[in-house]
């Protein structure tokens, strides 16, 4: 696979990732970890996906275990980023970033992944009650400790900032001047899909002026883009796609003329609708590394695959001439 430089790391990782979520947390709760979630890590590095994307928060702390479980045997072959910042309680999500917790979740981290080192660190959510440079030094301090190779920011609360008529990632970029001035940001993970470009705006060409990595979280538009949903399927009632404006059946059925666009390219390749919405988000700059998320050996390959698919002009043309996504995506 196609190998992609994650910013001022200098850190190489297969063009494609993977995000581990979907194995611990927010979708089809019935099927959370298990061998078939082990597979599909394994699956994953076979063929040279190495990024491995988790957080604390997912189960909480399931989804490191489990990876932690194929680290063991597997540890020189991964690039292992996890995240710290956000608590889960018995109602709501609340953020940390006090230094001493920021201390602790890492050493948590570390055990739970079975790992001497963490390769990308990222700030899941600033606190609003804790200065974000008083955060982003104590991650920075794990570096100096060994403890951590690179640290990455997750873009979060860009949603937030729409509703209260704020410009999007308006305060990502701010957050992101100010802990660059305490140590250089690595990457920065942020929703990026052929149904939600808003990042090409502003917050990719940020990235791309200044050799930061870009994650495209979300690049198969939380299964959609697939081509695999039907309108009207349902969702398990703690899948995060239930209450999701976007997955009502009206409007699943009112976007199928993404889907079919994807299709049409993908027919032209021999590919799968995912794979085209895949080899589209890296084609938007070379930092892109998407990490779509996965639960089983068969997708995780097949995603895998979309770093040998060559979108040519053509191509690209018709995924931009796609109608935009209808739908609140709040």
């Amino acid at each position: 696979m196609e190998r992609r430089t994650v910013g001022a790391s200098a850190l190489a990782v297969g063009a494609v990732g993977l995000g581990c979520m979907p194995m611990s947390w927010a979708y089809t709760p019935s099927r959370h970890g298990g061998e078939a979630s082990l597979r599909a890590v394994h699956t994953a590095l076979d063929h040279g996906t190495t990024l491995l994307d988790t957080a604390d928060m997912y189960g909480p702390f399931t989804n490191e275990l489990l990876l932690g479980r194929v680290l063991k045997e597997r540890r020189s072959e991964a690039f292992v980023a996890t995240k710290c910042g956000l608590l889960v309680g018995d109602q709501h999500i609340v953020a940390n970033g006090r230094p001493g917790y920021v201390r602790r979740a890492c050493d948590a981290s570390l055990r739970r992944l079975q790992t001497d080192v963490i390769d990308l660190y990222q700030l899941h959510r600033a606190d609003p009650e804790v200065p974000v440079e008083e955060t982003w030094g104590a991650m920075a301090e794990l570096v100096s400790a060994g403890k951590v190779r690179a640290l990455g920011l997750c873009a979060v609360g860009a949603r937030a900032e729409r509703r209260g008529g704020g410009k999007l990632y308006d305060g990502t970029l701010r957050q992101l001047a100010r802990v660059q001035q305490v140590f250089p940001v690595s990457s920065v993970q942020a929703e990026l899909s052929v149904w939600a470009r808003e990042a090409l705006a502003e917050l990719l060409p940020w990235c791309a002026a200044r050799g930061i990595g870009f994650l495209a979280a979300m690049p198969l538009g939380n299964g959609f883009l697939t081509g695999t949903l039907t309108p009207g399927q349902g969702f398990e009632p703690g899948d995060l796609r239930a209450r999701h404006p976007r997955f009502t059946a009206e409007m699943m059925a009112a976007n199928q003329p993404i889907v079919a666009g994807l299709r049409r390219v993908a027919a032209r390749h021999g590919a799968t609708p995912a794979q085209v919405a895949l080899a589209w988000t890296l084609t938007q700059a070379p930092g892109v590394v998407p990490v779509p998320g996965a639960k089983s050996a068969r997708w995780t390959a097949e995603n895998a695959g979309a770093a040998d698919l060559v979108l040519d002009r053509a191509d690209l043309a018709e995924i931009a001439a796609l109608p935009p996504a209808l739908g609140s995506w709040d």
